[in-house]
Order: C-alpha cells, then sequence, then structure tokens
C-alpha cells in the first residue's frame, strides 16, 4: 500500500523541524542544552519501543512517564517557555501602524539620546572603576525583577545613573533596569548564570548579566570594578571589553 505524500506533510514536517530549532537555539542560550537533548533522547526510546517495536513492558513503563511528561517540562523550562510564547506573540506587533503614525526622525533623535546618556555614563564609571549593571527591557517584560529593587520611574539621566552605581550608593550592589525610555528600577536582583565556561576573572555582574541574557531577551550592559571594562551580555552570550562606540551600535540596534 503506497504511502500519499503531499504538500501539506511537507508543511506539517517543516512547521515541527522550525518548532525543533527554534526550542534548540533557546536552550542552547540558557545553557540548558544537556537537558534538552535529554528530553529528545527519552521521546525516541518512547517512540522506538512502544510504537515501533511494540516492546509493552518498557513501552508501557515510558509511557507512565511521558503522560506526566508534560507538567514535568513546564516546570523545568517555564522561564525558556515564557520567552517562547512573549517573542511568538509580539513579534512584528502592530510595527505597521508604528510606522505609519510615529514621528520617525523625532522617535530616533530621542532615542539616541537615551542611549548616548548610557553611553557616557558607561565611559565615566569604565574611567573611575565603578562597578555597574544595566540591563535594557525589550520585548520580554521585566516588571517580575523590577519589584525586587526600588521603583523611581525616572528619565534616563548621566548624573543619575553615575550617582546611583557611585560606592557608596546603597543601590550601587544591584541592577537598573530601563523600559519604556525610562529608568524603572533599581537594586535590582537578577537570576545567576551557572554557566561553567565563564571566565573565572569575571565577578557575579557578569554572571548576573549573563544568567538574566538567558532567560530573556534583554540587553545587559556591565562595567567592571576591578578593570573598568564594558561588557555586554544578549541572547545568552557575553562580549568582554567592548568600546564605547561598540556599546552605542549595539544598543542602538537592539533598541530600534
Amino acid at each position: 500500500m503506497m504511502l500519499s505524500f503531499g504538500i501539506k506533510d511537507i508543511v506539517d514536517i517543516l512547521i515541527v523541524a522550525l518548532m525543533l530549532y527554534y526550542l534548540y537555539r533557546l536552550m542552547k542560550n540558557s545553557g540548558t542544552l544537556s537537558l534538552f537533548y535529554g528530553v529528545l533522547a527519552f521521546i525516541a526510546i518512547w517512540v522506538i519501543s512502544f510504537e515501533i517495536f511494540n516492546m509493552r513492558l518498557t513501552g508501557t513503563i515510558v509511557d507512565k512517564f511521558m503522560s506526566i511528561g508534560l507538567i514535568v517540562l513546564v516546570i523545568l523550562f517555564q522561564d525558556q517557555i515564557k520567552r517562547f510564547l512573549i517573542d511568538i506573540g509580539s513579534r512584528g506587533r502592530w510595527t505597521v501602524f508604528r510606522k505609519l503614525f510615529r514621528h520617525h526622525e523625532d522617535n530616533e533623535e530621542q532615542e539616541h539620546s537615551r542611549v548616548m546618556s548610557v553611553v557616557y555614563a558607561c565611559m565615566s564609571m569604565a574611567k573611575s572603576k565603578t562597578g555597574a549593571l544595566i540591563v535594557f527591557q525589550r520585548k520580554v517584560p521585566l516588571a517580575d525583577y523590577e519589584n525586587t529593587g526600588d521603583i523611581i520611574d525616572a528619565d534616563i539621566n548621566v548624573r543619575l545613573i553615575e550617582n546611583i552605581f557611585f560606592k557608596n550608593s546603597p543601590l550601587h550592589d544591584g541592577a537598573m533596569i530601563i523600559a519604556d525610555r525610562r529608568i524603572k528600577s533599581v537594586g535590582c536582583i537578577l537570576p545567576v548564570s551557572h554557566d561553567m565556561n565563564i571566565p573565572k576573572s569575571l565577578g557575579l555582574r557578569h554572571r548576573a548579566a549573563l544568567g538574566m541574557s538567558q532567560v530573556t531577551d534583554a540587553i545587559c550592559v556591565i562595567v567592571s570594578e576591578e578593570t573598568g571594562g564594558i561588557s555586554v551580555a544578549r541572547d545568552g552570550s557575553l562580549s568582554v571589553k567592548i568600546s564605547p562606540m561598540d556599546l552605542e551600535h549595539i544598543l542602538s540596534s537592539a533598541l530600534k
């Protein structure tokens, strides 16, 4: 008996392949790729034993685990699933209307001014070796992390940023979160990355920035207290010792 294979089947395979690829990339960025491989291996064992070779004993045991597997996966990957759904739901939403009705040039000038305020503040703090951690919200909301610190909801200002991260300031140890073109919260606590590949010379700020970039799509800027170097964490990767010009380019491109 010949199996029919049409366009619908090709589309079906492509959708599954894209979903697996996106999940793979998401797990890789979040440092949980080995766990993702383990889940795939478990599913492969279930399919081979139960569906192909009809091994009843093995298939029944594995099938019991599969029945609660969805709940376990939601618990294990809750941050990644949240980011996945938000990214799908917000990608390109209202883009056409924003382009039609917004004042493009005015917005660009204002956004560039805000970016430059952060760049100038980082340059100044780098010279004085003042440690800082600044998080820029993109698509994924950061309200949960904002609530771990002190809400200030202030305009982005060079002197304000420098004063907050001044060594004697009570808020200098936490992270600053910038969302909706404003400084929303300071002294915030971020998730710390447990990636073993991070150089030991990098401190807790770098680990927190990398951890934040693994569970959200935020851009995290770090100024090292030890070296004065500027680093950026995004999409689960860390770029160290970047120049102010590179920082301006990264922020301008990511925050459009």
